[in-house]
């Protein structure tokens, strides 16, 4: 019986006589308390329980749960057996009634006694989970240890009993995405890199084992789907084979009608896969909307379209994902729409003519002349076309920076005998202009950097680009190199059509060689390939240890200009003053000369004594002038004999040239206090 041993308990009491006890009782020492028995006894049956040694000419009657079937009582000596196979999960415990009977009078002796068999448990039953199959989710790229679901089972054992119902769990196989809690059945992500767009579901299997950590015990399993959900963390894209649109329409499109459709491809799905497509810069011809239910940009003309005047439209599409998430949310690729010719009718040069003729003027007398031309363009000026054979030929050498693409209208007219019948068709005809390495590369700008005279070797001084005219594909390699030898400065190639240039060995001197012209030589990698030379012109600035430029010599001249100015005003005060015959200086009260400190560059620092003058007074005197002459200010003071010149000059410092190449525009003053005596 699963390898279990059962044991009998069985209480046994005995009946004593007692003294003095009336007739038609018998003593309550023989009541069992409570029985018990082991579930899953297979046999043989009947099995005894328990027994009563009863006093002589008494029966027993068994009354209660399972009486007369489960159990039943020895009438002559009191032994209570079990008749069949218990089972705790059903019943557990068995309330019945024990009666005594008297032999002889057939009298129920005494009260009946209530007793308990109680069912003893053994592991016989497997932890049940609450569900067949769990179902969970997480979104992707959860971080290690993200909780996903908790699984939980049940054992119909008996909790008190041992480790009957001490349910440990664990993941079946070689699982390496996940991981579960032995004992309280979570599971967590293991693997922080599960990608939706991989691979979106999971099925995981889990077991249950009773008997806690201990060997043996009985098991079921579960199964567990778990999913992903998406997060932003796909950028929209066109497909290499559509990084270039190309879509053909006819110059009589209405405006409004749709010319076609572009589609980006986004990993992701719902929200996180939304695009809008936009043109860069805004067409004036042609605008894109997205289509909500298919994520398409829907592109619809917005002006008529005329050959004539522009056959092709060259338009970069970008889409981008609104929705936050992703670093990179934008992508491009190049929306080229050609407008197809339409056989038109010929066009009067004007709308209306009024002419004049005198009277009496002979039959066949001209009146007027009205012109019309056909706008259709036939292509003529660069191809021509047998008649015979239909042969295509080109009149001039094309050139595909010029025109990439030529539209011309081919007629075949049907001729009998050298006469036309006036039965033809048309044709329309594209023809590409493919690209030759014709173009040498050339610098994209004109650098201009500045650097340091400290500047030591192996600093950067400039990352140079190129651009060609011819088409640019992802194959087009530019190679740069330097177009001398001897050079403080040397050139590496990034590999991404770009170079650094840097610092060879240092020790530059902005007195003995303040500007260097460096050539550059940019190649490509075309047949042939073509080649041009730019230069980079670097500037060395005078820069302390901070790569701080120094002031300019500028700045010295306009304060020695403006002590002179300052000096010389002096002397004309002076001289004024004594041809009015008035003192030259005026005296005042002690208590009427304050001492100023006055601050003459606007960037140095040090304080002001405040305390001793109205500084609103000195702050109305600055007022920024711009320019490179020293200008000459007069100001008039509350005090009464002593009045302000300010003479201000300006300097463009360099500052930080190395790290921003920028300039900082800053500002010197120079206060002389004048005293005189300004009263009548």
């Amino acid at each position: 019986m699963l390898g279990a041993t059962c044991l009998l308990l069985a209480l046994v009491t005995t009946v004593s006589c007692v003294t003095q006890q009336p007739p038609n009782t018998v003593s309550e020492d023989w009541v069992w308390n409570n029985l018990h028995e082991f579930e899953n006894y297979e046999g043989p049956f009947p099995k005894n329980i328990g027994r009563l040694h009863k006093p002589g000419n008494t029966t027993y009657i068994l009354e209660g749960d399972g009486a007369g079937i489960l159990f039943k009582v020895n009438p002559n000596n009191g032994s209570i057996a079990v008749y069949r196979t218990l089972d705790r999960e059903e019943k557990t415990k068995y309330f019945l009634q024990a009666f005594v009977r008297s032999s002889i009078s057939k009298d129920i002796l005494g009260l009946a006694t209530n007793f308990t068999i109680s069912v003893s448990d053994i592991n016989d039953n497997a932890p049940k989970f609450t569900q067949e199959v769990f179902k969970g989710s997480i979104p992707e790229m959860s971080p290690n240890g993200t909780s996903v679901l908790k699984v939980t089972a049940h054992d119909a054992d008996d909790p008190t009993v041992g480790s009957h119902t001490k349910i440990t769990y664990q993941l079946l196989g070689k699982e390496q995405n996940f991981i579960i809690e032995t004992f309280s059945g979570i599971i967590r992500v293991k693997s922080p890199n599960m990608d939706r767009e991989q691979k979106k579901d999971y099925e995981v299997f889990v077991q249950a084992k009773d008997m806690g950590t201990q060997n043996g015990g009985f098991s079921s399993t579960a199964t567990v789907l778990i999913s992903l959900t998406d997060i932003n963390d796909n950028p929209p894209h066109f497909s290499h084979s559509e990084c270039l649109l190309v879509f053909n329409v006819s110059e009589d499109k209405i405006v409004g009608q749709e010319i076609g459709r572009v589609k980006a491809e986004d990993g992701d799905e719902g929200e996180n896969a939304r695009i809008i497509y936009t043109f860069i810069p805004n067409s004036n011809f042609f605008t894109i909307k997205t289509d909500a239910n298919t994520q398409e940009g829907v592109i619809t003309l917005k002006k008529p379209l005329d050959f004539e005047k522009l056959n092709r439209y060259k338009i970069e599409v970008e889409a981008d994902n609104p929705t936050p998430g992703s670093w990179m949310t934008k992508t491009k690729a190049e929306l080229l729409v050609t407008v197809l010719d339409v056989d038109e009718p010929p066009v009067f040069s004007h709308p209306f003519y009024s002419f004049s003729v005198s009277e009496n003027q002979p039959a066949d007398t001209q009146v007027g002349q009205v012109k019309a031309k056909d706008p259709d363009q036939t292509g003529g000026s660069f191809f021509r076309i047998a008649p015979d054979s239909g042969n295509i030929y080109t009149r001039v050498s094309l050139d595909r920076e010029t025109h990439a693409w030529h539209n011309i209208t081919v007629t075949a007219t049907e001729v009998s005998k050298g006469v036309s019948l006036m039965i033809h068709s048309q044709a329309l005809v594209a023809i590409k202009v493919l690209d030759v390495n014709d173009n040498a590369p050339r610098l994209k700008e004109d650098y201009r950097p500045f650097i340091c005279e400290r500047q030591g070797p192996g600093s950067l001084v400039q990352v140079v680009a190129a651009v060609d005219d011819d088409e640019m594909t992802t194959a087009v390699r530019f190679h740069f190199s330097l177009g001398t030898r001897d050079s403080n400065f040397t050139l590496s190639n990034n590999g991404d059509n770009t170079a650094n240039v840097t610092v060879r060995l240092g020790g530059f001197n902005h007195k003995e060689q303040p500007r260097y012209r460096l050539p550059i030589v940019v190649s490509d990698n075309g047949r042939p390939s073509m080649s041009s030379t730019g230069s980079l012109d670097i500037t060395v600035c005078p820069c302390d240890q901070a790569g701080e430029a120094g002031d300019s010599m500028f700045v010295s001249l306009s304060l020695s200009l403006s002590l002179c100015l300052c000096l010389s005003a002096i002397v004309v005060l002076i001289l004024y003053q004594k041809l009015q015959k008035k003192p030259v200086f005026a005296v005042m009260k002690p208590s009427e000369i304050q001492e100023q400190l006055v601050r003459y560059d606007e960037e140095g620092g040090g304080e002001m004594d405040t305390n001793s003058f109205d500084i609103s007074v000195l702050n109305s005197l600055r007022e920024l002038s711009y320019g490179t002459a020293p200008k000459k200010h007069w100001h008039s003071c509350k005090t009464l004999g002593i009045c302000v010149m300010r003479f201000e000059t300006s300097s463009r410092r360099q500052r930080s040239c190395i790290k921003s190449n920028q300039y900082k525009d800053h500002y010197y003053y120079y206060y002389t206090v004048i005293i005189i005596n300004v009263s009548s």
